[in-house]
């Protein structure tokens, strides 16, 4: 069963994750019934049997193979991760690592030990972020700005020039921050407006235009492109 929440921390999302025999959420349980992670622009802290780990940004379906198992985890907003992680998003992309292997041994020791102990380890999870947030500071209203201009639809060129950025130096911007280029990020985005308008009932051929695709084939190939499936079947799934 997954259950989310709107985070105390701006942007963010609190979810949980148990096992209900076909596997969970966070692509990873035996069977055939596992749903992929799709790429979403974000990056996640995870806590799972006594582990800390961080999520990268995703450019295809997440769909590992590992018995099915509970998961707690707080999804940041898109670009706002690399800043409370302190590395780069590209150096994680599609990748699930250790926060160990980012963060000092004994930290992540400690902050095991205090996720564990806790009654409710999702909260934990946003008091961590929420502390990491404060040490951070504010996050990059540029950031913001662009993640707003490219989910409008905005030409990547556009909202280069709207920011006051070269497309190099947007691009330069775009793989520290969310894990790759403007157009890739754009791709994910429009994806995610397709996927809320599907959920709704609206006609593909009408989900196609609003979202921004050209028509309903182009939508067709970029979900299986990002999702690995039909539209239909990622819908029936759940996905």
């Amino acid at each position: 069963m997954y259950t989310e929440r709107t985070s105390r921390l701006t942007g963010a999302v609190v979810w949980t994750k148990f096992p209900t025999g076909t596997g969970n959420g966070t692509g990873t349980g035996t069977g055939t019934g596992v749903r992929p992670v799709l790429p979403d622009g974000c990056m996640d802290l995870l806590w799972s049997e006594g582990r800390l780990l961080v999520a990268g940004p995703d450019t295809r379906p997440y769909a590992p193979e590992g018995p099915a198992r509970s998961w707690a985890g707080i999804r940041f907003h898109p670009g706002t991760a690399p800043t409370l992680l302190g590395v780069p998003a590209h150096e994680l992309r599609d990748r699930r690592v250790e926060l160990a292997d980012l963060w000092p041994a004994g930290r992540v020791r400690r902050l095991c030990d205090r996720v564990a102990a806790a009654p409710d380890p999702a909260r934990a999870l946003e008091d961590i972020a929420l502390e990491r947030a404060a040490e951070a500071g504010p996050p990059n209203p540029l950031l913001h700005r662009l993640v707003q201009c490219l989910d409008e639809g905005r030409p990547v060129s556009a909202t280069a020039a709207e920011l006051g950025l070269n497309e190099r130096g947007l691009h330069r911007r775009c793989l520290t921050a969310f894990g790759y280029g403007p157009k890739t990020l754009a791709r994910i985005l429009r994806l995610r407006r397709a996927l809320a308008l599907a959920r709704t009932g609206t006609p593909y051929a009408e989900t196609a235009i609003r979202a921004g695709y050209a028509d309903q084939p182009h939508l067709a190939r970029e979900v299986r492109r990002l999702a690995g499936m039909p539209l239909g079947e990622l819908l029936a799934g759940g996905g």
